[in-house]
């Protein structure tokens, strides 16, 4: 059986690898390892969402949905240290690492938990939903993310996706207009779009 990064718990032997990266003007040390999505470096989808990310104009936390080894949820806490930065993935690999890496990063204002999806988040919502979607999974679980997103969103709250065009944007902003009556095609680089929706 192939594995993948969305695997709940990977076999493959541990090799972690631990490199220096600048996010948004500041220098960060992450770690990551193989069973988990990009583990040689950050990658583009996730460097151009957080370089481009704009806070919400509510209060409220923020979500990493997806967080792998946690480069998104650490940045943007560090970034908005007023705001509480909840990660979740169902990589079991992947949030040891995120805890690890928000500890190396002196990153206090995060909470990183277990989840499928939104599945133990259930009795929360949040003013953002940052994900760089596990496209490998397949185009279901992909727009289910969509679909179950909005009940976890505060009135106002935004969804902000990654994804390239190739892996299909044009579906997933489809999607989100229809989930949300409007999307915004925020950027786009290199075949990448950054899509907002907003829970109206």
């Amino acid at each position: 059986m192939t594995e993948h990064y969305f695997s709940n718990i990977p076999q493959s032997k541990s090799s972690p690898k631990t490199w220096k990266y600048q996010l948004r003007g500041k220098e960060y040390t992450f770690t990551s390892d193989v069973g988990v999505f990009s583990k040689d470096e950050v990658d583009f989808g996730s460097r151009f969402l957080v370089e481009k990310f704009e806070e919400p104009t509510i209060d409220g936390d923020f979500l990493d949905l997806g967080c792998g080894y946690g480069p998104l949820g650490i940045t943007l806490a560090d970034y908005y240290p007023n705001r509480h930065v909840v990660m979740v993935d169902v990589n079991e690999r992947a949030l040891v690492l995120a805890e690890d890496n928000a500890r190396q990063n002196d990153i206090d204002n995060v909470e990183v938990k277990q989840s499928d999806r939104f599945s133990s988040l259930l009795d929360r919502k949040f003013a953002a939903i940052i994900t760089n979607p596990p496209i490998r999974a397949g185009k279901r679980i992909v727009h289910a993310i969509l679909e179950e997103s909005k009940s976890c969103l505060l009135e106002q709250g935004e969804i902000w996706v990654v994804i390239q065009k190739k892996q299909g944007a044009p579906s997933v902003r489809e999607k989100l207009n229809t989930v949300f009556g409007n999307v915004e095609v925020v950027a786009r680089n290199k075949g990448y779009y950054l899509l907002k929706a907003v829970n109206v």
